[in-house]
């Protein structure tokens, strides 16, 4: 699932090929809006919001996606083939006379005045990566269920914005807990680095083609490019602190994974 440094990425490269550009063909292929034609309109600006990308359209329309599981906006130069997946995938074409947009599997499509944008994003704790990032709030929003496990708190969105199944796992670890480890147990000093770690980590990727959480905490023996993640993806291979095989299992449906002698807490 792409995280909200990725799509940070995705905003900044469709800002790139559509802001200031006037719109020479729109293609919205969802039920509900396939009869809108922003053919004409001048594309404002692209930004994220937390897992969220706002299209902002001369006109005060907003074209609101989510990439979800496996979403994904390509850009291509005009004339160039579309490679992101076969054309029954493709949900929305923006396109002017220098690039085309497309956006494929994108399962939330919709398009809205830009005055009601809230309606669309505004249940969001405060963005790990935007203008509106509050450590404290954030921070007590995680903090606000203490029984509610810790996996389940870092990747509501309405806590804090930007955390996915990876951060979370990374997350877990260098908080020496487990994803099942209620909230309200983790000691106030390490809750409050826990939100501090988030924003260093979503931070220190937001520019990178590839993600690292690694170089945060102690650097592991014989670190090198292919040990990029602490835990995330390690199942049954050794932890690149203490050597105990990575354990793994569902959380709420997704895959988690910790290390059983660096993390303390239950494990289901």
């Amino acid at each position: 699932m792409p995280e909200g440094d990725t799509v940070l990425q995705t905003a900044k490269r469709l800002h790139t090929a559509l802001a200031g550009q006037v719109l020479t063909r729109s293609d919205l292929r969802v039920p509900r809006f396939a009869t809108a034609d922003l053919t004409g309109r001048t594309v404002l600006d692209v930004i994220s919001r937390g897992k969220h990308l706002l299209t902002r359209i001369e006109g005060g329309l907003t074209l609101h996606s989510h990439l979800r599981m496996d979403g994904a906006w390509r850009v291509y130069a005009a004339g160039e083939r579309w490679r992101g997946g076969p054309a029954h995938q493709i949900r929305a074409v923006l396109a002017n006379a220098e690039h085309t947009a497309v956006g494929y599997r994108l399962p939330v499509l919709e398009l809205l005045r830009t005055q009601d944008e809230e309606k669309a994003v505004g249940h969001l704790g405060p963005d790990l990566l935007g203008p509106d990032w509050d450590p404290d709030t954030a921070l007590h929003n995680l903090l606000a269920e203490p029984g509610r496990p810790l996996g389940e708190a870092l990747l509501d969105q309405r806590n804090l914005a930007g955390i996915g199944n990876i951060y979370k796992a990374e997350l877990c670890f260098l908080a020496r807990a487990t994803p099942w480890l209620p909230v309200g147990d983790l000691a106030a000093p390490t809750a409050a680095r826990l939100v501090t770690t988030a924003k260093q980590l979503l931070e220190a990727n937001r520019d990178r083609p590839m993600r690292t959480t690694t170089t945060t905490g102690t650097a592991p023996r014989g670190y090198g490019p292919k040990e990029r993640l602490w835990v995330y993806g390690r199942a049954n291979r050794p932890c690149l602190r203490c050597g105990t095989p990575i354990r793994s299992a569902d959380q709420d449906t997704r895959p988690t994974y910790w290390c059983p002698r660096c993390q303390s807490g239950p494990t289901h």
